[in-house]
């Protein structure tokens, strides 16, 4: 420390999208006639990338029947879906501490870059950030720190941030270091399975151990 950049993940480590997500997934699955599920079933999902709760959730391996079901996920995610967000206690606070005292972010993460900016606007938390990354196509997060990294967006002493596995997986494919966020979706066994540089209990915690 301290690292040159901080990227964040957003779905469970800046908001809780767990409102928006669900209504999402199950207008969906029912929109090509799958049985609604459970809010339990659809949360335990939350971070990977879309397609894969999908093929999950759907028990389809078919591309495009898998591309049809995420069309229409994102549907009502574009119209609705990403108001359907909530900000987690101290968040605001940590971004604004940590930029006051000189360090720079970003944010990396599945959604599409345009509902991930809807969702930072609507929250008033974009002007934190010098870049937000998001797949245009399906991609997994590793490729997107790797395009970071090769337009020199990042630099190979930034942090990764992020509340599940694939986060901190993404980091080290790259050889970046990671953080794991424990007010997320991801509990404390799957992130330090993973090997964190750090492992932050809260936003505070968070801001106090990153200042410069």
């Amino acid at each position: 420390m301290p690292y040159s950049t901080l990227i964040f993940d957003l779905d469970g480590t800046l908001s809780d999208p767990a409102v928006g997500v669900i209504r999402c997934m199950n207008f969906a699955l029912t929109s090509f006639d799958y049985s609604p599920l459970p809010e339990h079933e659809i949360t335990q999902h939350i971070g990977p990338p879309l397609e894969l709760t999908l093929g999950k959730l759907s028990g389809s391996e078919d591309k495009t029947h898998i591309a049809a079901l995420a069309a229409k996920y994102r549907e009502r995610y574009g119209e609705l879906g990403f108001k359907e967000n909530t900000l987690y206690p101290g968040i605001e606070h940590m971004l604004s501490s940590l930029r006051a005292n000189g360090q720079r972010l970003g944010v990396c993460t599945s959604k599409l870059p345009s509902n991930a900016i809807k969702i930072l606007e609507c929250f008033k938390l974009i002007h934190y950030f010098e870049f937000v990354s998001g797949p245009a196509t399906p991609q997994p997060k590793s490729q997107q720190l790797q395009e970071l990294l090769a337009t020199g967006s990042i630099s190979e002493d930034a942090l990764m941030i992020g509340d599940r596995a694939v986060d901190l997986q993404a980091a080290h494919s790259n050889s970046l270091k990671s953080a794991g966020v424990l007010w997320g979706y991801g509990d404390r066994e799957e992130l330090k399975a993973e090997g964190p540089t750090h492992l932050f209990a809260s936003p505070k915690e968070l801001t106090e151990r990153l200042q410069r």
